[in-house]
C-alpha cells in the first residue's frame, strides 16, 4: 500500500521539486536576454558593471538585477572560458544568491556556478569571500574564474598561506576574494590582536560562498582554529605543585587505569586545601571555588603525571628532555608534547628542564566565524543528509539542483564478507577484472593506513605503483598493472592524480575525503596535461600542435573508457556518515557518463561491529556461508543506512553540545573584540579612563566603608592602603574620618578629585598627545593580557564543569553562570589594573609608543584535521618550506641602562635593563 506522503509526492512533486520549478520562470527571463547581451561589444559588456553599480546607488536592490547580471556573467564566461552556464547552473546561482545551499552532483560545474552570485553581490561594494578547502583550489579558482570577473571590470584577490599583511589587505580590498576557511579564520583572529586599526587586513563579513560546504561547516568544524604562544616561564609553579602531590597517600586519590583517569578523594581535597592555604597559594574559599580553577587543573595534571604515566613505558627521559613514546609503535616522538600543562607536570616529576606551556591567545570555531557573515551560502554534492544540522546551526536551507543530464551510474548492493582478508581479496579480484577491460577504477578507503594496506596487497599481486603518465603512451601494454595512491599532503599533486583517474586502466586508491574540488573526467583532463607536459613550451604553432595531439589522445582514451563502462568506484567499507559514502559514489557518472559503484564490507569493519558481528557471524555460518563468499541483499543496505543515521544523529548532538559551550565564549569574544576596535579607532580615550578610575574608587569606598556605618566602623587603614596601592597617592583618609558629619559620599568625591588632579598634572607634564597615546597603549595591552588569562581559565573550567552533573546540576547552566562571573571579574580587573598602571606611569623615563605589530607575541596557528589528527597549518608550513606565521624579531641593539628608549622589547622574565637586579616584570615592566 502506498503511503499518503508518497502519493502526494507522486501527484504534486516534492517540496524541493516545487521550489526548483519556481526558479525556472526566472531562468527563462535570463535566457530571453541572451541574444541582446551577445550582440554587445566587449567594452559595452564591461560597461554594464558600472551601470549596475549606479542602479544600486540609486536604490535598486540586488534581487532586481538577478536576470541582467546573470545574463552578463554567462556571456563573459563564453568569451573568456569558452563555457556557457547551463540552465540548472543558473538555478544554482539563484539559490546561492538567496543565502541557501545548492546541492549539485559532482561534475555539474559548481565552481562556474559561484561566478554568478559572487559577481552580483560584489556590485554592492562590500566584498565577497569565496571559500575553498585548500590553497591550491583557492589559487586555481581565482586564476580560472577570475578571468570572468576581471573581464567585467572587477578586482579579484586570493588569500593563501605565507602572504604578508600588505598582500592580504590588498586581497581583501578586492571585489571578490578567494581563500581557504583556515586563512579567513586566522586573519580574523590576528586582526583582533593588532594594536592599530590601519594594520588590520579584513574589511568586514558581507557575503561568503562556501565550496564543499559540508566538509568545511560540518567535518572541519569539529575542531576550532587556535592561535597560541608560549606562556612566561612558570617552572617554579610546576615544581611547587609537584611537591604537594608527592605529599599525598593512596587514600587521598583514586586511579582508574582502564579509563586513564585520576581524581582526588574528599580526604585528599581537604588535605590539599590545608597545605595550599598554609603555603599562601589558595585564594579565598575552597579548593573548587572558581578563583582556584587553574590551580586545581594543574594539581590534577600533576596527579596524572605521577599515577598514570610510567617512565620508559609512556615516555623516556633523554638528557634533560621528556620524550613521548608512541603507544602503538613503541617509537620515540621527539618534538611532540602533551598539552594543557601535562608535559610540564611530567618534566617537574622527572626534575627535567621545564619548557614554557603554550597558551591560547585566540580561538574560534568555524560555526561562530561563518555565522558572522551578513549572508552565507554554500555548495556541495552531498548536503541533504545533513540538512537538519545546516538549518539548526547556520539557518541554511538545502536545495537539490537537478542534473543537466540524467545520472546513468549503476549502484550495486553492498557485498558483506566475514573477514577483512576475504573482503580485500574480492576487491583485488574486481580491480584485476576492471584492468583487463580497461575500465578506470577509484578505490575509496576510510584512512591513510588502510590505503597503504591495500597498496601493499596490490604490490604482492604484481601491481606496481607509478605515475599515470605511462597510460597516456599508446605504446604501453594494456595489461601493465599500475596503480597510484592519492597523497593528500600536497594539494596540487592531489589534484593532478585525481584529474587523471579517468584514464583507461588507471587504478587510484584514495581516502574518501581526498581529491575534492577536481573532476574525474573520462580519458583524462586536458588542462592538467597542458600544465604538466607543456609547462616550459612558449605560445606558438608548435604548442598549438601539441595541444591538439593531447586533445585527440584524450578523445581516444575517453571512447575506450566509455566502452569499458565508465569509472568504477569501489568502497572498501562504509563510513559512519552516509554523506562521505555519497561523495565517493558521486565521483562516477559525471554529466551523464556511464559508471558503476559497489561497496565491500566485512564483519570486522568498525560500522559492522555496531550490529554485534559475533551473532551475525554465527548466523552466516549456519546458513552455510563459506570462506570467500559474500552475502548481498537490499535489506543489508537499509540496515546499514539506519545505523549510519543513528551515528550521524549522535555526532550532531556532540557538535551541538560543543557549540553551546563555545557560544558562551563567543558572546564574550564579540564584546572584547568590539571594545578593542573602538579603542583603536578612538582619538581620545581620556573620558573612558576617567570613568574607569571613578568606578575603581567607588568600589574601594564600598568595600571599606559599609553602607550606613558610623565613621568609627570604617576600615580607614584598609582604605588608605588600597588608595596607596591603586592610586599611588598617600591621602589623609584617617583625618577625613575624624571630621564631624563626614559621610562616605564625601570621601568618595575627595578621592576622585585628588585622583583627577594628579592625572591632570601628569597630562600637563607629558603633554595631552603623549598621555592619550600612553592611555590607549595601557588599555590595549592590559585588555589583551587579561583576555588571554580568561581564555585559559575558561578552558580549565570547561574540562571540569561536567563534575557538577553528579550534584544534579546542569553543567551547561553552571558553565554559563561561572563564565559570566569570570567575565565580570575580568572587567573589574581591567579597571583596577589600568588605573593602577596609569597612576605610576611617571616612573617611566620616556613615554612608551603605541605597540606595533612587531610587539605581538610569537604566534603559532593550529587546526587539527578531524579525520587524521594532523595539524593542517603545520602541513601548510612544511609545504611552503617552513614559512612562519610569527612576525620577524627585531635585531637587538645596545641597551643603555639610563635610557629606556634603547631597550626595545624586553622579555617579562629577563633581568631589567636598568640594572636593579629584578626581573623586568617586577621592575620597569609593571609600569610600561
Amino acid at each position: 500500500m502506498v503511503g499518503l506522503g508518497a502519493l502526494a509526492r507522486k501527484m504534486f512533486g516534492s517540496a524541493n521539486d516545487r521550489r526548483v520549478k519556481a526558479y525556472r520562470a526566472r531562468v527563462a527571463a535570463i535566457n530571453a536576454l541572451e541574444a541582446e547581451v551577445s550582440a554587445l561589444s566587449d567594452e559595452a559588456l564591461r560597461a554594464r558593471t558600472d551601470d549596475f553599480r549606479q542602479q544600486i546607488a540609486n536604490g535598486r536592490s540586488l534581487d532586481d538585477l538577478v536576470a541582467p547580471a546573470f545574463a552578463t556573467v554567462r556571456e563573459a564566461a563564453k568569451r573568456t572560458l569558452g563555457q556557457r552556464h547551463f540552465d540548472v547552473q543558473m538555478i544554482g546561482g539563484m539559490v546561492l544568491h538567496e543565502g541557501r545551499i545548492a546541492e549539485m552532483k559532482t561534475g555539474e560545474g559548481k565552481t562556474l556556478v559561484a561566478t554568478l552570485p559572487s559577481y552580483l553581490n560584489a556590485l554592492a561594494g562590500k566584498g565577497v569571500h569565496v571559500v575553498t578547502v585548500n590553497d591550491y583550489l583557492a589559487k586555481r579558482d581565482s586564476d580560472w574564474m577570475g578571468q570572468i570577473h576581471r573581464f567585467l571590470g572587477l578586482e579579484v584577490g586570493v588569500i593563501v598561506h605565507g602572504l604578508t599583511d600588505d598582500e592580504r589587505r590588498r586581497a581583501y580590498a578586492a571585489d571578490i576574494t578567494y581563500g581557504t576557511n583556515n586563512e579567513y579564520g586566522f586573519d580574523y583572529l590576528r586582526d583582533n590582536m593588532k594594536y592599530d586599526r590601519a594594520s588590520m587586513v579584513q574589511r568586514g563579513h558581507g557575503f561568503a560562498i562556501v565550496d564543499e560546504v559540508d566538509s568545511i561547516l560540518i567535518d572541519e568544524a569539529r575542531t576550532p582554529l587556535i592561535i597560541s604562544g608560549p606562556l612566561e616561564d612558570r617552572s617554579e609553579f610546576y615544581n611547587t605543585v609537584d611537591t604537594f602531590v608527592l605529599q599525598l597517600v593512596p587514600e587521598d586519590y583514586e586511579v582508574d587505569e582502564k579509563q586513564r583517569t585520576a581524581a582526588f578523594t574528599e580526604i585528599g581535597n581537604e588535605k590539599l586545601e590545608k597545605l595550599l592555604g598554609e603555603a599562601g597559594l589558595l585564594r579565598e574559599g575552597s579548593l573548587y571555588d572558581i578563583e582556584n580553577v587553574s590551580l586545581v587543573h594543574h594539581l590534577q595534571q600533576a596527579l596524572k603525571a605521577h599515577k598514570l604515566f610510567q617512565r620508559d613505558k609512556d615516555y623516556i627521559v633523554r638528557g634533560d628532555e621528556v620524550v613521548i613514546i608512541d603507544e602503538f609503535t613503541g617509537r620515540m616522538m621527539p618534538g611532540r608534547r602533551y598539552s594543557d600543562g601535562l608535559h610540564q607536570a611530567l618534566e617537574a616529576k622527572e626534575h627535567a628542564a621545564i619548557q614554557p606551556e603554550n597558551q591560547t591567545l585566540a580561538s574560534i570555531t568555524f560555526q561562530n566565524y561563518f555565522r558572522m557573515y551578513g549572508k552565507l551560502a554554500g555548495m556541495t554534492g552531498t548536503a541533504s543528509t545533513e540538512a537538519d544540522e545546516f538549518m539548526d546551526i547556520y539557518k541554511l536551507e538545502v536545495v537539490e539542483i537537478p542534473t543537466n543530464v540524467g545520472v546513468a551510474r549503476v549502484d550495486d548492493d553492498d557485498e558483506v564478507y566475514r573477514s577483512v582478508l576475504e573482503k580485500n581479496r574480492a576487491i583485488v579480484e574486481l580491480i584485476r577484472d576492471c584492468k583487463k577491460r580497461g575500465q578506470p577504477v577509484l578505490v575509496g578507503t576510510t584512512s591513510i593506513e588502510k590505503s597503504e594496506t591495500l597498496a601493499d596487497l596490490l604490490k604482492s599481486q604484481g601491481f606496481r605503483q607509478r605515475d599515470f603518465s605511462v597510460l597516456f603512451d599508446s605504446s604501453h601494454a594494456d595489461d601493465e598493472l599500475v596503480f597510484q595512491v592519492l597523497n593528500a599532503r600536497y594539494h596540487e599533486q592531489e589534484a593532478f592524480i585525481i584529474a587523471q583517474a579517468g584514464v583507461p586502466g588507471a587504478v587510484t586508491i584514495a581516502t574518501n575525503m581526498a581529491g575534492r574540488g577536481t573532476d574525474i573526467q573520462l580519458g583524462g583532463n586536458a588542462e592538467m596535461r597542458f600544465r604538466e607536459e607543456l609547462a616550459d613550451m612558449p605560445e606558438g604553432p608548435e604548442r598549438e600542435e601539441r595541444e591538439k595531439r593531447i586533445r585527440d589522445d584524450i578523445a581516444r582514451l575517453k571512447a575506450k573508457a566509455l566502452a569499458a563502462g565508465g569509472l568504477y568506484v569501489i568502497g572498501t567499507e562504509r563510513h559512519e556518515s552516509r554523506r562521505i559514502d555519497n561523495q565517493l559514489r558521486g565521483r562516477s557518472g559525471r554529466q551523464g557518463d556511464p559508471g558503476h559503484s559497489r561497496f565491500f564490507l566485512s564483519l570486522q569493519d568498525d560500522l559492522m561491529r555496531i550490529f554485534g558481528s559475533d551473532r551475525m557471524d554465527g548466523m552466516l555460518q549456519k546458513l552455510g556461508l563459506k570462506d570467500g563468499e559474500a552475502i548481498v541483499h537490499p535489506w543489508i543496505n537499509r540496515a546499514l543506512e539506519k545505523a549510519q543515521q543513528k551515528v550521524e544523529a549522535r555526532n550532531f548532538d556532540i557538535r551541538k553540545n560543543i557549540l553551546k559551550y563555545d557560544d558562551v565564549m563567543n558572546d564574550q569574544r564579540k564584546v572584547i573584540f568590539e571594545q578593542r576596535i573602538e579603542l583603536m579607532g578612538a582619538e581620545d580615550v581620556g573620558a573612558m579612563v576617567a570613568e574607569m578610575r571613578h568606578e575603581v574608587i567607588d568600589g574601594l569606598v564600598a568595600k571599606h566603608i559599609p553602607e550606613n556605618a558610623y565613621p568609627e566602623q570604617w576600615d580607614v587603614e584598609g582604605l588608605a592602603a588600597a588608595v596607596r596601592d591603586t592610586l599611588n597617592q598617600d591621602l589623609p583618609v584617617a583625618d577625613w574620618a575624624k571630621e564631624e558629619g563626614i559621610a562616605d559620599e564625601e570621601v568618595r568625591e575627595r578621592l576622585k578629585a585628588a585622583a583627577d588632579v594628579a592625572m591632570a598634572a601628569k597630562t600637563e607634564r607629558f603633554s595631552p598627545d603623549i598621555m592619550r597615546q600612553i592611555e590607549r597603549a595601557v588599555l590595549l595591552q592590559t585588555l589583551d593580557h587579561l583576555w588571554r588569562e580568561h581564555l585559559a581559565t575558561l578552558d580549565h573550567l570547561r574540562s571540569a564543569i561536567h563534575l557538577r552533573g553528579y550534584a544534579q546540576r546542569d553543567p551547561l547552566n553552571e558553565y554559563k553562570s561561572e563564565a559570566f562571573t569570570l567575565f565580570e571579574a575580568l572587567l573589574s580587573n581591567l579597571r583596577t589594573q589600568v588605573t593602577s598602571q596609569l597612576a605610576r606611569v611617571e616612573l617611566v623615563q620616556s613615554p612608551p609608543t603605541m605597540p606595533s605589530d612587531d610587539d605581538l607575541p610569537m604566534m603559532e596557528a593550529h587546526h587539527l584535521d578531524p579525520f587524521t589528527g594532523e595539524d593542517e597549518m603545520a602541513l601548510a608550513d612544511e609545504a611552503m618550506g617552513g614559512v612562519a606565521l610569527a612576525p620577524p624579531r627585531r635585531e637587538a641593539t645596545a641597551r643603555n641602562a639610563n635610557d629606556p628608549s634603547t631597550w626595545g622589547k624586553v622579555g617579562r622574565n629577563e633581568a631589567c635593563p636598568c640594572g636593579s637586579g629584578k626581573k623586568y616584570k617586577h621592575c620597569h615592566g609593571q609600569f610600561a
